[in-house]
């Protein structure tokens, strides 16, 4: 299965570059912290040693040792998996859901650092993420171009050019997707092209296309607000980078075409699968387009700035994101971010490790509905933008992905092919 090549090929690969990573950072961790530096670092590699050997000889997975905020749940999670009716008993590397076991790397990844101070705080994906985001520089700069120019006149468009801006800014936002480095193992994933230039030609790769759901719920929305009641549209982040632009820039739209009053951006509390958005990640991005010396990316930066001083957008993260559970978990296992979801008009749900979570990650039929697959997870409407990265798709047409399949047997795991898939809950 696919899930096997990643954990036999992709994951420990990963590791092999973050403890090059932190080889390289050597000199550096020498500099600030003297000698602790240097054995913080030393520790930290063999216990990630330790684990990539665990990992290729298909060790049993063990329990969490540190003392983190999270440890008790990841081990409750253990022993769940421990006991499941169809299980094997002892869950181990090769013998467990892959998303169980990709989720404990990562986990594991972050306690190998925040056990070893003074090198706690290191992100050992940093370069890797602020690479992409400089080797995408002609792209941001075609889309804050693109965008600024339709600020001018965005108070003249009539609900029809609205919308097609709307689908145009979904679409840049669903191929920003593309940009994923816990795909690529960490290889360069940034985007060359024009983001705008080639989405005609990439609708018939849109699996699904609930566009014109999205559009007819915020415009309804719109309509039915009182005076008080404020249009929240969240955001769940995946990659940071290029595809970070993409959804700042889809933030953006939503509230200077007034189809949103606040914009709520959940990210990730720890470096997680590569390249997904920590707050750090967040601000360095907002930062970086602030102060680049092309006027209209630097417009976006300070106007972006802007919404967080002003609170119309809101960065949270939120320990859940970063547990093995399934979504449909979420009112249980945090109910405080469930209830705050509860208060969005509109969940916007990035990538593909969000989507196998909404699902539950299972082998479901294609044609299985979406709302199904969601397993009673309903907080608010909600919305998935992902190019498909991993075997597991519902909601297809009866048929539709056989046929895919007979001509494009890779088809689920290439990250050709997307989806806009919406539910209204309820």
């Amino acid at each position: 299965s696919f899930a096997y090549f990643t954990i036999k090929d992709r994951l420990p690969q990963i590791l092999t570059r973050v403890i090059d990573t932190l080889h390289r950072h050597k000199n550096e961790f020498f500099e600030e912290h003297g000698e602790k530096g240097v054995e913080a670092e030393k520790r930290a590699i063999s216990f990630l040693s330790k684990l990539r050997n665990e990992l290729q000889t298909d060790k049993p997975v063990t329990p969490l040792e540190d003392e983190l905020p999270d440890a008790a749940l990841w081990n409750q999670y253990l022993d769940y998996q421990r006991n499941l009716p169809n299980g094997n008993g002892e869950p181990s590397w090769f013998q467990s859901p892959w998303l169980y076991v990709e989720c404990y790397m990562y986990r594991r990844i972050h306690a190998a650092l925040a056990q070893n101070p003074p090198i706690n705080d290191f992100d050992v994906f940093k370069e890797g993420k602020a690479q992409n985001f400089f080797e995408s520089q002609e792209a941001v700069i075609t889309l804050c171009t693109y965008f600024q120019e339709l600020l001018k006149n965005i108070k003249d468009l009539d609900e029809k050019q609205l919308r097609d801006e709307l689908f145009k800014l979904l679409q840049v936002s669903l191929w920003g997707n593309k940009c994923d480095l816990s795909f690529s193992a960490g290889d360069d994933s940034s985007q060359k092209s024009s983001p705008l230039q080639s989405l005609e030609n990439m609708i018939p790769y849109i699996l699904v296309n609930d566009m014109e759901k999205v559009w007819s719920l915020l415009v309804s929305a719109k309509k039915n607000t009182t005076e008080r009641s404020n249009i929240r549209v969240d955001i769940i982040l995946d990659n940071a980078g290029f595809e970070l632009v993409t959804d700042l820039v889809l933030a953006d739209f939503l509230l200077s075409s007034k189809l949103a009053d606040e914009v709520y951006f959940h990210g990730k509390s720890i470096p997680w699968y590569v390249s997904d958005t920590t707050k750090h990640d967040f601000n360095w991005t907002i930062k970086q387009l602030g102060s680049a010396n092309h006027m209209w990316m630097s417009r976006c930066g300070i106007n972006w700035e802007g919404n967080l001083k002003k609170g119309i957008w809101v960065f949270c993260d939120h320990m859940f994101w970063t547990l093995p559970h399934d979504f449909s978990s979420m009112s249980e296992v945090a109910p405080d971010l469930y209830a705050e979801l509860q208060k969005s008009n509109l969940l916007l749900f990035k990538g593909d490790l969000n989507y196998r979570k909404l699902t539950g990650d299972r082998k479901w039929e294609y044609s299985v509905p979406f709302h199904q697959a969601l397993n009673k997870f309903h907080p608010a409407p909600l919305c998935s933008l992902r190019t498909l990265k991993s075997d597991t798709q519902t909601g297809l047409k009866p048929g539709q992905g056989e046929q895919i399949q007979a001509s494009e047997p890779e088809w689920m795991v290439n990250g050709k092919y997307g989806i806009v898939q919406f539910d209204a809950g309820l």
